[in-house]
């Protein structure tokens, strides 16, 4: 069995959409990283995506395990012309609620499909169960990146997964066993 411990990113503060930008995490709860490293286990190999706020959070829980190269694979969706604009200054509302009402080939303009993303991010994840099967891994990434996992895992559309919380700094637990992934915790706050 191989089980990913997939914690989403420390907080970004940011009040507008954050995909491919590279916004820092905010990390001064060092009671609450502390916390989290310790309920990961001992030993795991830790992964990330590529853009800083993942790799200061993996980098912050690492505590002597394994540091495996950052991921680009593992991003957040891309949200192009939308990147870093608050949803309600976004020009075209239909197309904005579109994209969130019927997740799956709809992208906004110079960005990604939710089902693109969903490619990309299980692209790396055969990639690190390939290199690591049977293993604990430890992958520090972000909310859809995490949610394509969980909808994978409970078999569900990407508008029902997009009722799944998924907190900064929380770890959802997907057990790959055999051929078929399950989630034992989703968007637990150690």
């Amino acid at each position: 069995m191989t089980r990913l411990f997939w914690v989403r990113h420390g907080p970004t503060h940011a009040k507008t959409m954050v995909g491919w930008s590279d916004l820092p995490a905010d990390l001064s709860d060092t009671e609450q990283v502390a916390r989290l490293a310790a309920h990961l286990p001992a030993g795991a190999p830790v992964i990330s995506s590529d853009l800083s706020r993942a790799v200061a959070t993996a980098d912050a829980i690492a505590a002597g395990k394994p540091r495996l190269p950052h991921d680009p694979d593992l991003r957040e969706i891309h949200f192009g012309a939308w990147e870093l604009q608050p949803f309600d200054e976004i020009e075209d509302q239909a197309h904005l609620r579109a994209f969130w009402d019927q997740p799956g080939d709809i992208r906004p303009p110079g960005g990604e499909s939710w089902h693109q993303m969903a490619d990309r991010v299980d692209r790396a994840v055969g990639r690190l169960i390939d290199a690591n099967a049977g293993q604990d891994i430890i992958v520090v990434a972000h909310f859809g990146a995490i949610l394509t996992q969980v909808q994978k895992a409970l078999r569900l559309t990407p508008y029902e997964a997009f009722a799944h919380k998924i907190d900064n700094l929380s770890v959802t637990e997907l057990h790959l066993e055999g051929a078929d992934w399950r989630a034992r915790a989703i968007n637990h706050l150690p």
